[in-house]
């Protein structure tokens, strides 16, 4: 069996295969420790490269519009009630009520026990699995900090699917992680990625937080992300935006190439989602040239790349009032200048 054909493997036999033997902690450690460090230096001037680059006018009006596809419109406060949640979906379905031409946001992510109102809300517009309609995406396992018995994060996970969630953000255990207990981790994402199973046989996508700005290093950024994915995550992404720093574009960077060489190697793709902290346009934009020059064009897709935001659509919106080209269907990718 080659690698392309592994990626439709349970994600443990899909780990064995790709370390060539037993799943055990002692094999995890030493994929895991022998992945080859990272230049700080080289990635922070890449990303400082990219986020210089210029875009032209009208690829500038496309890529507002492709920014809102892109985003997952967030509200993740103690404080969140069924009326915000419900004024977020409206706002997810109808980002600007003056421009009917305006797209809609990718998801809405809530709260757990807020799902069956964002499902209500939405109603039609609501359409699971899709690049189409709007999904819902669920924060779980004891979100933000994962302090919490698994199978406390397990029901949390099942309980969120069940309500209709299309989507489950985790978090991993950071403390596990950092003390080196790789195993652990790994064991945690395949059962939380088991009980996004749904009664039907699919399953909700799973996008696993690495909250990256606990992890302390770069070489920890890197092996956590190839964790995730050999575990059988459908996303990795980089925080939970209620620690410091949550989304940089070096760290961005660094998840995308582990994207592209698991690409590389295995012929899967797996999402990207940068999170916590974006919230101009002009940031936005400089994450796009850097997806489209690090992955390809291909990734600049719902299905392949989200904004975890709060803020961000609001300038966007206002940055997308002021253009006066009008709306640019362009082509899928950023014309870098």
């Amino acid at each position: 069996m080659t690698l392309e054909q592994s990626v439709s493997l349970a994600p443990a036999e899909r780990a064995i295969q790709l370390l060539g033997g037993d799943l055990t902690e002692r094999a995890l450690r030493l994929h895991l420790e022998g992945l080859s460090g990272v230049d700080a230096v080289g990635l922070e001037q890449r990303a400082a490269d990219l986020g210089t680059r210029s875009i032209k006018t009208t690829s500038k009006a496309w890529a507002l519009d492709r920014i809102i596809e892109l985003i997952d419109l967030t509200t993740l406060e103690g404080a969140d009630t069924p009326g915000k949640v419900r004024s977020l979906a409206s706002k997810a379905m109808t980002p600007d009520a003056g421009d009917p031409t305006t797209p809609r946001v990718a998801a809405v992510c809530v709260y757990g026990d807020m799902v069956p109102f964002a499902v209500e809300a939405l109603g039609a517009a609501h359409s699971a699995g899709t690049d189409r309609g709007i999904n819902i995406a669920a924060v779980a396992t004891a979100f933000p900090s994962g302090r919490a018995s698994l199978r406390v994060k397990l029901a949390d996970t099942a309980d969120a699917v069940a309500s209709g969630a299309d989507e489950i953000d985790m978090v991993i255990d950071r403390g596990a992680f950092l003390s080196g207990r790789y195993g652990q981790v790994f064991d945690e994402i395949v059962a939380v990625k088991d009980a996004c199973r749904r009664a039907d046989g699919t399953y909700a996508h799973l996008k696993v937080i690495l909250e990256t700005g606990e992890l302390n290093t770069y070489d920890n950024v890197r092996r956590a992300s190839w964790l995730g994915i050999l575990a059988g995550g459908d996303f990795i992404k980089t925080s939970t935006g209620k620690v410091a720093p949550a989304a940089t574009l070096p760290v961005t960077l660094l998840m995308l190439e582990v994207v592209r060489d698991w690409r590389r190697l295995t012929g899967e793709r797996i999402g990207v989602k940068p999170a916590g902290g974006i919230r101009t346009s002009k940031d936005a934009i400089k994450y796009l040239v850097t997806v489209a020059e690090t992955v390809g064009e291909e990734w600049l897709t719902p299905s392949l790349f989200r904004f975890g935001a709060s803020s961000l659509l609001n300038d966007v919106l206002l940055q997308r009032q002021k253009m006066t080209t009008g709306h640019y269907s362009g082509p899928d990718y950023v014309t870098v200048d």
